[in-house]
């Protein structure tokens, strides 16, 4: 009898569920909720005093809520018996952090805390803390820390560390009645079992945590803040488990609702990313996924553990046991597209995309795919969410170099696109110039499968073949394929991604035309590149601090 899991991808405006046939990986069914608060960056909901800058939170209730409504409606949509699903797992984006009290509840479920922007959700793309991230580095290299180098020589904004440091610097009372702070793929997980479990994978990734050294010493956290020398047995609790291991199995309460046995298995969270790479069937070394989203983040199969300046890290088995997981990423992609579709299109332009019957990003890139390769004489940073690497700098901003009176937005479209593609040839071209071979590119995530022109224009920046995952949710995928382990439908990762792996027959190959055009313009862009990036001109800093 067939036995299936189920994979749930946490992303960053909605969650999307699918039930998985564990003996060849086929997606019976899937069922997306948008979260009711999505990113948080204006207002806290029920509130209208403006949030800071670079604010991004979350409500831990639209996680709740997707449990609730994807999962019964796969089971309701396949037919498929609650016995026959022998295990769940989630996957999450990282680092995304719930401050929680002694009850395992988050803060801002209270109504004392409802009010406070530190007792909400800090989301990945939470740029606020960055100035604590700087200090954080700061003391690292004075004090030579040797794990430093393991983060690229940065600790990004996005992960733990600033992120609790701010929330202590600013709001110490707060500080003080947060019990645990915990990624939210292990909290989601922590209110089906009933269990406090942290994944290893983030961890290593976004906690600076080494599976054999452990955290950074009391000594370096008490340097940062006095108040932090015992942070980790004050506010970093539970127990470690790597992933594709039982996390527990279904509480009472959640089996009812989800409509699902109390012996479920659910497997360790883990992050979006690293759940993604068995899925779209990497299995050597060399091999680098890039999951193309909102933001980007790179996955890159290693033998050996190297350094490398500006990556956000490395983790042994972080993803694929047996390989070192080297992870990269753009920290704005698919955000960057619809920032300028929702802000800079003319009514005329909607018109005519309206009278092809195309929504807006179908007809940009129709216009756009007509442009030969510097055509438009246009050409773009892709820091309008800052820069994660190599940069690992959330205070550099977007820019836009060409345009004119008849800059039409098919081309603006077309050059931000461009530059994303320029922003990976950097970090690529970083990996190998440090020793970490780059030789077989892979693709996944929403944009991919929506975006023809975008995957040519990263064929022909890059130089590289081009392979896709064949799966719309492949994040998804990847937590059913964990799943699948824990709960013993599979031996191990590799027997798994044997079975379950989804990768399309058709490549994306480089013109080689355009290969040529567009090493002459990339060159360009690595001139403005570090003009802008390394310190020679801090105008964009200076910039944002004239914003308060």
């Amino acid at each position: 009898m067939a036995k299936y899991t189920i994979g749930i991808d946490f992303g960053t405006l909605s969650g999307r569920a699918v039930l998985v046939d564990i003996d060849n990986g086929d997606v019976l069914a899937s069922s997306v909720h948008a979260y009711k608060n999505g990113a948080i960056t204006d207002t806290l909901p029920g509130d209208d005093k403006k949030l800071p800058h670079d604010y991004a939170l979350q409500d831990p209730q639209d996680y709740l809520d997707v449990l609730s409504e994807t999962v019964p409606q796969v089971l309701k949509e396949t037919g498929v018996a609650k016995n026959d699903v022998i295990g769940l797992s989630i996957d999450f984006t990282a680092c995304t952090v719930v401050p929680v009290d002694e009850n395992n509840v988050p803060l801002s479920f209270h109504d004392r805390y409802k009010d406070n922007p530190h007792a909400w959700i800090k989301l990945w793309k939470h740029h606020a803390a960055q100035k604590y991230a700087d200090e954080l580095n700061a003391l690292a290299h004075k004090e030579e820390a040797s794990w430093i180098h393991r983060y690229g020589g940065k600790i990004s904004s996005e992960w733990l560390f600033p992120k609790i440091m701010q929330v202590l610097r600013e709001d110490y009372p707060l500080y003080q009645s947060v019990d645990n702070f915990l990624e939210a793929t292990d909290w989601v997980t922590s209110q089906m079992t009933g269990n406090v479990i942290r994944n290893t994978c983030t961890l290593g990734y976004k906690a600076i945590y080494h599976h054999e050294e452990g955290f950074p010493s009391k000594a370096f956290f008490k340097k940062l803040d006095p108040r932090m020398e015992n942070v980790i047995d004050e506010k970093i609790k539970g127990t470690f488990k790597d992933v594709g291991e039982i996390a527990g199995t279904l509480l009472p309460g959640w089996a009812k609702k989800l409509g699902l046995s109390e012996d479920t298995v659910v497997a360790v969270g883990n992050v979006d990313a690293h759940v993604s790479p068995p899925a779209a069937g990497l299995s050597e070394s060399g091999q680098m996924l890039m999951i193309m989203g909102t933001s980007t983040c790179d996955i890159l199969l290693g033998e050996s553990e190297k350094q490398v300046p500006g990556m956000c890290g490395v983790v042994k088995n972080g993803s694929i046991p047996g390989f070192y997981a080297y992870e990269s990423g753009q920290s704005a992609v698919g955000d960057i597209f619809a920032w300028f579709v929702d802000n800079y299109i003319s009514d005329d332009v909607k018109e005519a995309a309206k009278k092809a019957g195309m929504d807006m990003h179908a007809y940009l890139e129709k216009e756009a795919s007509g442009l030969a390769v510097g055509e438009s004489g246009l050409l773009a940073l892709d820091w309008f969410g800052g820069n994660r690497s190599i940069l690992v700098d959330a205070d550099v901003q977007g820019l836009m170099l060409g345009m004119h009176l008849n800059t039409k937005p098919h081309e603006i479209y077309r050059a931000l696109i461009e530059s994303t593609a320029f922003g990976k040839r950097v970090i690529i071209d970083n990996f190998k110039a440090h020793g970490v071979p780059v030789d077989a590119l892979y693709v996944s995530g929403g944009l991919p499968n929506k975006n023809e022109m975008l995957l040519q224009i990263y064929a022909d920046v890059l130089d590289t073949e081009i392979r896709i995952a064949d799966s719309e949710h492949t994040s998804a995928l990847g937590a059913a394929l964990f799943a699948s382990v824990a709960a013993g439908g599979h031996e191990d990762i590799a027997t798994a991604t044997s079975k379950m792996a989804k990768v399309k027959e058709k490549t994306i190959k480089p013109i080689a035309e355009n290969v040529k055009i567009y090493e002459d313009i990339y060159r360009e862009f690595k001139i403005l590149h570090d003009y802008f990036g390394q310190g020679t001109n801090d105008v964009m800093k200076r910039l944002k601090r004239l914003k308060g």
